[in-house]
C-alpha cells in the first residue's frame, strides 16, 4: 500500500504561482481540470483524521505568506536570460526552470519560467526542512541540543546526507528500518508526511517533502515508502523554492527571529578562498556576483545536485540596492557549472536596468 501526496488547484488561469495542476505523485504529473480544493493529504485507506496523540506540524499563528505580484517585466527578463544561456551553452528551455523574485518594493515582483513544473530537488530539499525544525524549536515540540544543532548546520552547511536523515527522523517520529506490516506502515506513513501537511497550510502547492536524502540508495521501509519503484519522491518547483526563500529572508518564515537564525545557517561567502571556499557558494548562484565583479553582495543559498540535475535557491543583496529570491533548477547538465551563474548574472543585469 502507497501512501502518496495529493494537490489540486483551481485550473485555467494562472495563479500567483502560475498555471495550477492536480498531481499524483505515485505518477507522471498530468494537467487535470479541478475545482477550487484546498490542498489535501490523501493516503489510500489512511486516516481520515488525525490519530490520537499524533503531533502536528502547523504554522504560526498570524503567519502570512510573501505578498508578491506576477510582472511581465520580470517575466520578460527570466525569458530573456533563460534564452541566452540557451544560446551560449546549448542548454535547452525544458532543462531549465527559473523563479525570480525582485524584492525592493512593498510587494514582490515575481516571473518564471517552468516555474511550476515538479522537478527532483536534490538537496535544496534541506531548506524546507530547516523550516520545518524552526517550526518545532518555536512551538517546543522539540528542543534544541548540541548534536541537533551539529545535525542542522551539516545538512545545511556541507549539505550531508546522513544528517537529513537524523534530521526527518526528529522531525517526523519515524526511523528507517525493515519493512513494516499494513497497520504500522499506515502510521509511519502518516508521520513521515507532516512536512507535506505544514506546507500545504501555508499554501505551498505542487510539492512533495516527505523523503530522506540518500547517497545511494534506499532500503527497509524507505524502499517501502517509494513503493519500491522509485515512485513518491521529493519533488519541488523553482517557485516554491524561490517564495521560500524569500520568506525567511523577510522574517515570515515561522518568526522574525527564527528567520534570523536560519539566515545565519544559510549564509555563504561567495568571495572566499582556498579551504574557506564553500562550492555552494561559489559554483552556483554566488558564482554570478564574481563574474560580474560585484564587491560587497551577500548571499544566502541552498544548492542541490545529483549526478543529473544541478539546482539552486539563492537570496541576493547588492551594494546598488538589489533584492532578489532566485531559484534555478537545470536537468541533464549536473557537471555545467556555468549555466546556473550565467542565468543569474542575465538577470541581475537585467534588474540593474529597471
Amino acid at each position: 500500500m502507497l501512501f502518496v501526496y495529493t494537490l489540486k488547484i483551481n485550473s485555467g488561469k494562472a495563479t500567483r504561482f502560475g498555471r495550477s495542476r492536480s498531481v499524483r505523485i505515485m505518477s507522471k504529473p498530468k494537467r487535470l481540470f479541478a475545482s477550487v480544493f484546498c490542498v489535501l493529504f490523501v493516503a489510500v485507506g489512511s486516516f481520515s483524521q488525525v490519530p490520537q496523540g499524533e503531533t502536528e506540524i502547523v504554522p504560526s499563528k498570524g503567519y502570512k505568506r510573501l505578498a508578491m505580484e506576477r510582472s511581465a517585466e520580470v517575466d520578460s527578463l527570466v525569458k530573456a536570460s533563460v534564452e541566452k544561456a540557451a544560446a551560449e551553452k546549448g542548454i535547452k528551455p525544458e532543462e531549465v526552470a527559473v523563479s525570480l523574485i525582485d524584492l525592493r518594493g512593498d510587494a514582490g515582483k515575481w516571473g518564471e519560467h517552468r516555474g511550476e513544473d515538479r522537478i527532483y530537488p536534490a538537496s535544496v530539499v534541506k531548506m524546507f526542512y530547516l523550516v520545518t525544525l524552526y517550526q518545532q524549536l518555536a512551538d517546543g515540540k522539540v528542543k534544541m541540543t548540541k548534536e541537533l544543532e551539529r545535525g542542522m548546520r551539516d545538512m545545511i552547511v556541507t549539505s550531508s546526507n546522513e544528517a537529513t536523515q537524523y534530521i526527518v527522523d526528529v522531525l517526523t517520529n519515524t526511523a528507517s528500518g525493515g519493512e513494516l506490516p499494513e497497520k504500522e506502515f499506515e502510521l509511519w506513513s502518516y508521520r513521515r508526511n507532516r512536512m507535506n501537511r505544514y506546507f500545504a497550510a501555508m499554501g505551498y502547492t505542487n510539492i512533495n517533502v516527505n523523503q530522506k536524502t540518500h547517497c545511494e540508495d534506499a532500503y527497509g521501509v524507505e524502499q517501502q515508502f517509494r513503493n519500491y519503484r522509485g515512485e513518491n519522491r521529493n519533488m519541488l518547483t523553482a517557485n516554491a523554492s524561490a517564495r521560500l526563500i524569500a520568506e525567511v529572508a523577510l522574517g515570515l518564515a515561522v518568526s522574525p527571529e527564527h528567520s534570523k537564525q536560519m539566515l545565519e545557517v544559510l549564509k555563504r561567502d561567495p568571495y572566499a578562498t582556498g579551504r574557506e571556499a564553500n562550492s555552494q557558494a561559489v559554483e552556483f548562484a554566488g558564482r554570478a556576483l564574481l563574474d560580474l565583479k560585484i564587491e560587497g553582495a551577500k548571499l544566502w543559498s541552498k544548492a542541490g545536485w545529483t549526478s543529473r540535475t544541478r539546482h539552486d535557491a539563492a537570496y541576493i543583496e547588492t551594494p546598488d540596492g538589489l533584492r532578489f529570491a532566485v531559484a534555478v533548477f537545470t536537468e541533464n547538465r549536473s557537471n555545467d557549472k556555468d549555466i546556473i551563474p550565467l542565468i543569474v548574472a542575465n538577470l541581475i543585469e537585467g534588474m540593474r536596468k529597471k
